[in-house]
């Protein structure tokens, strides 16, 4: 393959401290690279260093000649004056950009929903966010680096940018380089991670998934001074295997090595024992929202809906941004009053909300985090272990020197992990989250959600993080056109719910009340006969899932085993596999298929 560019014993350091030593990496044309590591370790400067506007103390960046290389910062270089318009497609001519079937897919996958001649003063954050991506989008580029680029997107963006990176720079052409705290993306779209720690930067082959274990390997030859990290790890690695059948049917990753490192690694959560611990804590009755609407004005927000929602659930809730999704935590905290219908709550329900805005630290931006501690309670319980407040912030990545530091001066990431702390100490039976990953990097998502796991609560989820609602939740509901419905397919149905939504231009068809028992559902349009037929289908399916995933199994240990030198041969042997698993994928659609007929 072709260089694209190199970089040589870069140097590079603060006042304070050495980011990088002597680092030397290369990429190559076909390169999809992700870049992870903690907050503040060095991922932007990286970045910065080999698009050339960050200079190195020492060392030098090369590219090869007419390499043109196209860069998406944290912030954008757009002129409030002009037009949303001339920013993506400048002085361009009508006729001209929308003759070119990229550009157009460009401007429909991003800012479809933006007037054309809107000035960029005028935009929203998120807005500007998807105007300077669509600019350089739609540019001709040999390689792009992005830095956050799912920042501001909803899961409709972040699928639709995946499947474009993947058409526009496929395996065999131009080079990718992107910076991101959101997992799925990183497993969709990158073959190799380079983990940014300790100054310096160390390469994996293969996505997050395929990273989590090469990290595990690393971190048991240094258990000594790893331990805790490798155990969450591992943990991370078990939910990886465990997980929706798209995931486990299509490991990124030997299947035998990934099963011997979790063989004494529990599930992620034990939903039986957590739901009995939060029918104790909470009773029968939790919140029931029963024929609500919301209307802004003119414009109704949500339609008759009805939820009751139970002890120890743990919902996932979808939607676009716009849908709603902020306005139905507001009715179940009760910071919003429904204009129709009735929010009923139980006597014993104590609600802890993670906000967007920081609003648990708005009173306190000027006290110490020690000073915050102090008046909280002495200690909680989690896992059945009683930990002080100061043991649950070290569990969430503060160290000592953090306790003398005031809350105002805590970057993004610290205030979010401290607002969630002092949710936790507060102690709720419900307990909602609405965008928890803001300003998280990839450790701290995974101690987050390893403190969810055990934790005796409802809780209920917005978040644009594919990963960590797939993580954290058992269930997901959807706000589609301001009607509430549930997902058994997850994130999959939900996407293509949106996408029968924006060809048709009306809601899916088959929308039952959510939240409400089986009984209480709307009667099955299908016959009994044809029910019974589905049910038949859908369990001869099961059988066949089975037989073709020990397959699956079987082939990877044979390859896991076979000459690396013998290409024939493992040639033959992956054709087989991908043939098994394109019938795996086949199946497990018409399955969903049949599924959501039989409910």
């Amino acid at each position: 393959m072709a260089h694209l560019l190199g970089a040589e014993a870069l140097h590079i350091e603060y006042p304070t401290h050495t980011v990088f030593d002597s680092i030397t990496l290369g990429v190559n044309e076909g390169d999809r690279i992700g870049i992870v590591g903690s907050n503040g370790g060095g991922k932007s400067t990286l970045l910065g260093m080999l698009s050339g506007s960050v200079e190195p103390d020492s060392g030098r960046v090369t590219r090869r000649n007419g390499v043109r290389f196209g860069v998406l910062d944290q912030s954008d270089d757009l002129r409030p004056a002009e037009t949303v318009g001339y920013s993506i497609v400048g002085d361009q001519a009508d006729h001209e950009w929308a003759s070119d079937a990229k550009i157009r897919e460009v401007i429909a996958g991003l800012v479809a929903d933006l007037p054309w001649d809107a000035t960029v003063s005028s935009l929203s954050g998120g807005q500007r966010r998807r105007v300077a991506l669509a600019k350089l989008l739609v540019g001709d580029w040999d390689l792009i680096a992005l830095d956050e680029p799912t920042n501001h997107l909803d899961l409709e963006g972040i699928a639709w940018l995946a499947g474009h990176l993947k058409r526009r720079w496929p395996k065999t052409s131009g080079g990718l380089l992107v910076i991101t705290h959101d997992r799925w993306f990183l497993d969709e779209v990158c073959t190799t991670t380079w983990e940014v720690h300790d100054g310096t930067v160390e390469p994996f082959d293969g996505g997050y998934a395929a990273y989590i274990l090469q990290r595990v390997e690393r971190d048991r030859q240094q258990a000594a001074v790893e331990a805790k990290r490798q155990n969450l790890m591992r943990k991370e690695l078990a939910w990886l295997r465990r997980g929706a059948p798209a995931r486990t049917s299509k490991p990124k990753f030997r299947i035998d090595a990934a099963n011997q490192l979790i063989s004494d690694v529990p599930p992620p959560r034990d939903s039986i024992e957590l739901k009995k611990m939060a029918t104790a804590r909470l009773g029968k009755d939790v919140v029931d929202l029963l024929g609500v609407s919301v209307s802004y004005g003119e414009k109704p927000v949500l339609k008759d809906l009805t939820w009751r929602i139970g002890p120890g659930e743990r919902t996932g809730i979808l939607g676009p941004n716009g849908a709603g999704k902020s306005t139905l935590l507001g009715l179940i905290a009760g910071t919003v009053e429904p204009s129709a219908g009735h929010v009923k709550r139980g006597k014993t329900v104590e609600i802890g909300v993670l906000d967007q805005q920081f609003s648990q630290l708005a009173e306190i931006e000027g006290d110490r985090v020690r000073e915050v501690l102090a008046r909280e309670k002495t200690e909680v319980t989690v896992e059945g272990k009683d930990l002080t407040p100061a043991q649950l912030l070290e569990r969430l990545g503060f160290s000592r020197a953090h306790l003398s530091s005031r809350v105002g001066d805590l970057s993004g990431g610290q205030r979010r992990r401290l607002q969630l702390l002092l949710v936790l100490l507060s102690e709720p039976n419900v307990m909602i989250l609405d965008e928890p990953t803001n300003d998280v990097d990839l450790d701290m998502l995974a101690a987050i959600e390893d403190l969810l796991d055990s934790w005796p609560a409802t809780l209920l989820v917005v978040s644009h993080d594919r990963y960590l609602l797939e993580r954290v939740t058992d269930q997901q509901y959807a706000l589609l056109d301001g009607t509430f419905r549930h997902v058994p397919g997850g994130v999959d149905e939900y996407l293509k719910l949106r996408e029968q939504l924006n060809t048709t231009g009306s809601s899916p068809q088959r929308a039952p009340a959510a939240g409400v028992s089986s009984q209480e559902e709307e009667a099955s349009p299908i016959s009994g006969a044809e029910r019974r037929a589905a049910q038949k289908e859908a369990s001869s399916i099961e059988r066949k899932l089975d037989k073709l995933t020990e397959q699956v199994r079987t082939l990877d240990s044979r390859l896991a085993a076979h000459d690396q030198s013998d290409f024939e041969g493992l040639g033959e042997m992956t054709g087989q596999r991908q043939q098994i698993a394109a019938e795996v994928e086949e199946l497990e659609e018409r399955w969903l298929e049949l599924t959501e007929v039989t409910g």
